[in-house]
């Protein structure tokens, strides 16, 4: 791939992931008009569907990164078979998911937020289970857009994503704005909007993929061998991501005791942040395919090349994006229409992450999903374990609970366990092991 090659499939995963920040944000702006208590139960609910999607999506990448590489070693049959197993292995790990989280809502919802006002509690527990209903569809179009990221399908990526996305959207206004639903709106508007882009995602992979021969027929039979390859990058990464956002969660549970403001701070904190990482988070995306080609075909120089390419690139788009949006801050956080009170928090926390991410976040991130990409998946999933629980969830609750530095100290924790991650990767990509693993 040159670079020519590599920025036509980085501009459509970024546009995807600026969709999606924006929707997001309207989103969570449209939900705020049914009042505090709505904005906060769905950021919590939020925090536990992050934790719970999360698993089936990094299962997902197991297949983005073997469709990858037997892309790059030009074995365009076992490209097709890949992709199959990776959407029938997704499906059935979000079906187990979902099950299991409908049955145990109650007990899941009362250790996690039982502290939480009554008014937010009882719309948490209802978001939860609408949530829950989805993940099946969801888990299907994620699959799809995996395999089509391995092949470098971008385009066709972007094109699902602004579909799925915009008719979310379409559908928040009419049941959220127009209906005045609120949570219930919210819900049925999602259903809708995954069962849908699940539909178009399969349409697509099944008779318009020039790259990937799609047959429903084999998705229906197993092929233990390539599960096995996709399970060797997907259960490690799901693991890491089960406790990583595990610690986001306990974390969640810190912010609970200093009040709904405060889960308020953190909602609106999380989108405007969110919009900071739209283009390194695009670029973390991109990196798995270009690196998972290059080791497919046996090119570590290459591999390496890109790797150091795609991080100062990253660099460069996180200072860009703090000088367009600290500016507009001021009309970017109204928004959300929040209590005025709490305005001045939410700008500290902005400015703290736009200062550190640029290097922090891009070794913490982007350097991870290229190791992973070449199949070393144990060392970045065990070192984000350790990082998160040692660091991020010890010292979130010194610096927010014990020292009573509330929400701010626990994200300067996040910041420091950015640091400390990224340095352990930066060791293990300057070494050799991270791309002896052989997964073709």
């Amino acid at each position: 791939m040159n670079y020519k090659q590599i920025f036509a499939m980085i501009l459509p995963i970024f546009v995807d992931n600026a969709f999606l920040v924006v929707m997001t944000m309207l989103n969570t702006a449209m939900i705020s008009s049914s009042g505090v208590a709505a904005v906060s139960a769905v950021s919590m609910v939020d925090s536990l569907n992050i934790f719970l999607v999360n698993v089936f999506i990094a299962v997902a990448t197991g297949g983005t990164v073997i469709v990858a590489q037997y892309k790059g070693s030009g074995n365009a049959e076992m490209v097709s078979k890949a992709a199959s197993q990776a959407v029938t292995t997704v499906t059935i790990v979000s079906l187990a998911i979902s099950a299991l989280v409908i049955l145990f809502h109650n007990p899941t919802l009362n250790g996690l937020f039982g502290s939480a006002e009554a008014d937010v509690f009882e719309g948490a527990k209802l978001y939860l289970i609408g949530s829950c209903i989805t993940f099946p569809f969801f888990a299907i179009y994620q699959a799809v857009i995996g395999v089509l990221r391995g092949v470098a399908e971008t385009k066709v990526c972007l094109f699902l994503s602004v579909f799925l996305n915009l008719t979310n959207f379409v559908l928040n206004v009419v049941f959220i704005i127009v209906l005045n639903m609120g949570i219930k709106g919210l819900i049925l508007s999602m259903i809708l909007a995954r069962v849908l882009g699940m539909a178009a995602s399969i349409i697509y992979l099944v008779k318009h993929s020039p790259m990937i021969h799609f047959q429903l027929k084999h998705a229906f039979k197993l092929e233990l061998s390539i599960i096995r390859k996709i399970m060797y990058i997907g259960i490690p990464f799901a693991a890491e991501q089960l406790f990583f956002n595990g610690g986001k969660l306990l974390t969640q549970t810190f912010i609970v005791q200093f009040g709904t403001l405060a889960l308020t701070v953190n909602a609106i904190s999380n989108a405007l942040s969110m919009l900071l990482q739209t283009g390194a988070s695009a670029l973390s995306i991109a990196i798995v395919t270009v690196v998972g080609q290059c080791i497919g075909r046996g090119d570590v120089q290459d591999a390496r090349k890109y790797v150091m390419s795609f991080m100062k690139l990253s660099m460069w788009v996180f200072i860009a994006s703090a000088a367009i949006i600290l500016p507009l801050f001021p009309l970017l956080v109204n928004m959300f229409s929040p209590p005025e009170e709490i305005i001045s928090t939410i700008f500290k926390l902005i400015l703290l992450i736009s200062i550190t991410q640029p290097i922090l976040w891009t070794f913490s991130f982007v350097l991870p999903s290229a190791l992973r990409a070449a199949g070393d998946s144990k060392f970045t999933s065990i070192t984000a374990l350790i990082t998160m629980w040692l660091i991020r969830v010890i010292l979130g609750y010194i610096l927010g609970v014990t020292l009573g530095y509330g929400i701010i100290g626990v994200w300067i924790a996040m910041v420091v366990e950015w640091g400390v991650r990224g340095i352990l990767f930066a060791w293990r990509f300057k070494g050799d092991r991270w791309y002896r693993h052989k997964l073709i």
